[in-house]
């Protein structure tokens, strides 16, 4: 059946009748077109023909008009390359990223600017970061910029990137905000919390001293030395330029015990002892301005006798009955008795604790006023303001003994009479056998 195929074309339909027509027309165009050209070669021997190519297939012998041709085989080298223009070194036209690149330039920008603000968002904000670790001190310098800041920081590797803290402090408002100062920071914290922690004061850092009421300069040389000052406290407490004793009565005192006032005092790390004295000393200053003497200069005391009184007092008193003490000073010191108080005596011999022996209750020192009449030269420790009130205005009493009473806490007994004071004193030791010797009071209960 091949003779009837149109052009020995295969995929021909042999029983096409239109085709058939349409082949034999193409066949007597080409002979046609043949002869002329041999007419046209002026007789020449006519040079032999190619074959004719094998005719065109129809185009309606196989897709309907207006459809496409179709894709060629990828399983076949040959087909592939063709729908590629025949070329099969020649790339796919849009194959990998820069074929969407040509394609969509702008919505490629878009996605790499979105992931990139992402990622600044994050960096800048810092949603999974804490509040750092471990330690990091640091001081902020005087008048230091944002930028000199951030620089500190990130040098100390408190925060990752000096440049967004100093966006971060502007987006929170708080460029003018920031201290100056020592921080205790962190290692690794976010913006949030390094800007947070800048935002407050910072702690200061001092050391804290306190001198207790009733403490002598021996006493209180101790306390001070254990704060860590530097120097030496009793060489520091001989004289000051601060404070003249004289102009208090006390011309002639061999230190400056009882006008170093009791209180706590901030000092900076490292300071001197001779500042935490010239603070005591600006404080007694400012805090005896205020107590009102005329009742003991009407007594002929002085500022100084009343510190006096006043230290007696403070070692002798609980807070409820210190008036009550100094009536008994006073009346004694009006009748020409010794005083007989015997913290005077532990100030002579340094025995604060514990049992005055009989050869120290007789020692031969000015400050025994169970041996020497009127006041001792000086005070005897550095008294608090309830106590120096106390002393410039004594209860209104007839009093001239007084002794502790057993069982109690910082509670005395006062007595007028010798023989009241005996029948008190007996008690007491009495009850102080029945403890063993030791203090009858139920202060260290």
């Amino acid at each position: 059946m091949s003779g009837d195929w149109p052009g020995g074309d295969p995929f021909a339909d042999p029983n096409d009748g239109a085709a058939r027509e349409r082949e034999e027309r193409r066949r007597e165009r080409e002979e046609r077109r043949r002869q002329r050209e041999a007419k046209q070669g002026g007789g020449e021997a006519a040079a032999p023909q190619a074959p004719a190519p094998p005719p065109a297939q129809p185009v309606d012998s196989w897709d309907e008009p207006g459809e496409s041709a179709p894709i060629p085989d990828e399983g076949d080298p040959a087909l592939a390359a063709s729908g590629n223009g025949g070329d099969p070194r020649r790339p796919r036209r849009g194959a990998g990223v820069l074929g969407a690149l040509r394609r969509h330039p702008f919505r490629v920008f878009a996605a790499i600017a979105a992931a990139f603000l992402v990622w600044f968002l994050v960096a800048l904000f810092q949603p999974l970061h804490g509040s750092g670790h471990g330690r990091v001190e640091v001081t902020i310098p005087k008048g230091a910029s944002v930028s000199e800041v951030g620089d500190l920081l990130g040098e100390k590797g408190v925060i990752d990137s000096s440049t967004l803290f100093q966006l971060r402090v502007t987006l929170a408002g708080k460029r003018s905000n920031l201290y100056a100062g020592h921080f205790a920071l962190a290692h690794d914290m976010s913006y949030g919390a390094a800007i947070d922690a800048l935002s407050k004061p910072p702690a200061k850092r001092v050391v804290t001293a306190t001198v207790p009421e009733g403490y002598s300069r021996p006493l209180a040389a101790k306390l001070v030395a254990e704060d860590g000052l530097e120097g030496s406290y009793m060489k520091e407490t001989v004289h000051s330029k601060y404070l003249n004793p004289a102009r208090y009565g006390g011309k002639g005192a061999a230190s400056l015990e009882g006008f170093l006032f009791p209180d706590t005092f901030e000092l900076k790390p490292g300071a001197p002892t001779a500042d935490l004295v010239q603070l005591q000393l600006q404080d007694f200053k400012r805090r005896i301005s205020g107590v009102d003497m005329g009742y003991a200069r009407s007594k002929n005391l002085t500022v100084f006798d009343v510190l006096t009184i006043a230290s007696m007092i403070e070692r002798e008193s609980g807070p409820s009955q210190r008036n009550l003490v100094a009536s008994v000073i006073y009346n004694r010191l009006h009748e020409g008795m010794p005083l007989g108080i015997d913290s005077t005596i532990r100030f002579a011999t340094g025995n604060y604790t514990q049992p005055l022996t009989e050869s120290q209750l007789a020692v031969d020192s000015p400050y025994n006023t169970r041996t020497h009449a009127g006041l001792p030269p000086g005070p005897i420790n550095s008294p608090g303001l309830a106590a120096i009130e106390a002393a410039a205005h004594p209860a209104k009493t007839s009093y001239l003994f007084y002794v502790t009473k057993p069982g109690a806490c910082n509670e005395l007994v006062f007595s007028h009479t010798e023989a009241e004071f005996q029948r008190d004193a007996q008690r007491y030791e009495e009850a102080r056998e029945a403890a063993g010797g030791k203090s009858p009071d139920t202060c260290g209960e």
